[in-house]
């Protein structure tokens, strides 16, 4: 996915040129792997999921999501390590959406940011948790 109205081009400022183009390259990264919506996350709310090894290359690959560190190391992988086509696969959109106020504190900035400022329902969950 390129730039769009939706998910704007990243513009770090204040930043040495090739330090400013890193961060960009790491937040493009990120970026082209959103879903156009978060509707189009279909993923488990129960039972025990494994991650193929491209996403829990290190640590667990089973998670229960009956068990809330585990739901929230799940998500924290997927959003990490997925790509494209896992996100619909392993993210829920209503449990994301649940999960936001918290996970966003556990996930890095940068995804945090390209999520948050790709999908607006985040950020005001953001904002409404504060």
């Amino acid at each position: 996915m390129s730039s769009s109205p939706q998910h704007p081009a990243p513009t770090p400022s204040g930043l040495p040129g090739p330090v400013a183009e890193d961060l960009a390259l790491y937040r493009e990264k990120f970026r082209r792997r959103l879903p156009d919506s978060l509707n189009e996350l279909h993923g488990p709310t129960q039972g025990v999921v494994e991650l193929p090894l491209h996403m829990a290359w290190s640590g667990m690959t089973s998670y229960d999501m009956s068990k809330s560190r585990q739901r929230m190391g799940l998500y924290r992988t997927v959003l990490h390590e997925g790509l494209r086509d896992d996100l619909p696969q392993y993210l829920n959109r209503d449990l994301l959406v649940q999960l936001w106020p918290v996970l966003r504190t556990l996930v890095g900035r940068t995804v945090r940011t390209v999520w948050e400022d790709a999908f607006a329902e985040l950020a005001s969950r953001t904002r409404a948790a504060a």
